[in-house]
């Protein structure tokens, strides 16, 4: 391996926060594939952060129906909007994991 090599191989592993084995492995694994290591982990960081948002806004929708239920007026679509948000959450964890195998 050259020094270039090398160089571009730690830039890589800092970026995704994984082994210099790990990111050969995957490139000969995926070396087929159009969609690079760094690709695909741009997108899992993608995926976390997008999590994170529905993290806020399920705790947000918390928030409204603890106050609703405080006065007796909790809203029936609540429930639903939080059962909807930790399906996408949980699906947003299935693809993150999908991606790393």
């Amino acid at each position: 391996m050259s020094e270039q090599e090398r160089a571009a191989l730690l830039v890589l592993e800092e970026r995704t926060n994984r082994t210099a084995s790990e990111i050969m492995v995957s490139a000969a694994l995926y070396a087929e594939n159009s969609e690079s290591l760094v690709e695909r982990r741009a997108l899992a960081i993608e995926l976390m952060q997008a999590r994170r948002l529905l993290a806020t806004v399920s705790n947000n929708v918390n928030q409204i129906a603890r106050h609703a239920n405080a006065g007796d007026e909790f809203p029936k679509d609540a429930v639903a909007a939080v059962a909807a948000v930790r399906r996408v959450a949980d699906r947003m964890y299935e693809l993150v994991d999908e991606l790393d195998r």
